[in-house]
């Protein structure tokens, strides 16, 4: 009798992270939230707003730090907090300077000693390591979206094309073979990015340009409505948990939550 109890203090005092399971609907969450960036990031930059990369990096930076403070001082994971720091997260920057920063990044996550699933991390200096590499790989991703659409003259809807194929072998190789849960988490964390982007682009963009000429401020507003919807049902979701009911069949199966250690 005293060893459960102690194991039931033990699992009291366990701290909560404060980073959400990845299942599917993380998954969807994610790329939902990277799109809306890259179309806020071309409502300030380009049009309507025309504020200039420059001014609209600056306010996405200061925007990142505000949201970035608040994640940090919560007790646990929390949907609008979290999500809305992923979408500060949008800013143009050259890609192989951020290849090499991401790499960086991880390898220096990995001689910490700090544990690298995502779902385990529990700690301050853990938490710090996983937005850093999270702002990197972000902004990663929108130069090489940029990159493939741009560069390598493929165009928005063959570069989504191309994305979608991709994200959809990694899933294959997560059930299929022994490759480290945790690289293909970063493939495909750092895939979603720009997936979002020539997508966003594939709507927003005029005609001319390879677009279907929807416009920012039509294709902001459904994204954020689309992102309000997946915040407020994964919140719902999270209170269900906490109550005692258990997770409902309609939220999935973990995808990539079994993070293996590089």
């Amino acid at each position: 009798m005293n060893k459960t109890l102690t194991d039931k203090t033990k699992t009291c005092r366990a701290p909560l992270s404060k980073l959400p399971m990845v299942t599917a609907l993380f998954w969807i969450i994610k790329i939902v939230a990277t799109t809306l960036g890259e179309s806020v990031s071309n409502y300030f930059a380009i049009t309507p707003l025309k504020l200039g990369y420059a001014v609209s990096a600056g306010i996405f930076v200061v925007l990142f730090a505000l949201t970035l403070v608040v994640q940090m001082r919560v007790d646990r994971f929390r949907p609008a907090v979290f999500w809305s720091v992923i979408l500060a997260t949008s800013s143009p920057a050259s890609f192989a300077v951020l290849t090499t920063c991401l790499i960086v990044a991880l390898v220096a996550w990995r001689l910490t000693g700090q544990d690298m699933n995502v779902e385990r991390i529990d700690t301050f200096n853990g938490e710090v390591l996983y937005w850093i590499a999270t702002l990197i790989s972000n902004t990663l991703g929108t130069s090489s979206g940029d990159f493939m659409s741009h560069s390598l003259g493929l165009g928005f809807r063959a570069s989504s094309l191309v994305l979608i194929a991709a994200m959809l072998l990694i899933l294959a190789a997560h059930y299929r073979t022994n490759i480290s849960a945790t690289v293909l988490f970063w493939i495909a964390y750092v895939l979603t990015r720009p997936l979002g982007a020539v997508a966003e682009n594939a709507f927003e963009k005029p005609r001319v340009e390879g677009g279907l000429g929807v416009g920012t401020t039509v294709t902001s507003g459904v994204l954020l409505a689309m992102l309000v919807a997946g915040v407020a049902y994964q919140t719902v979701t999270m209170r269900r948990i906490d109550a005692g009911g258990g997770a409902p069949a309609t939220e999935g199966q973990p995808v990539f939550s079994d993070l293996a250690a590089l």
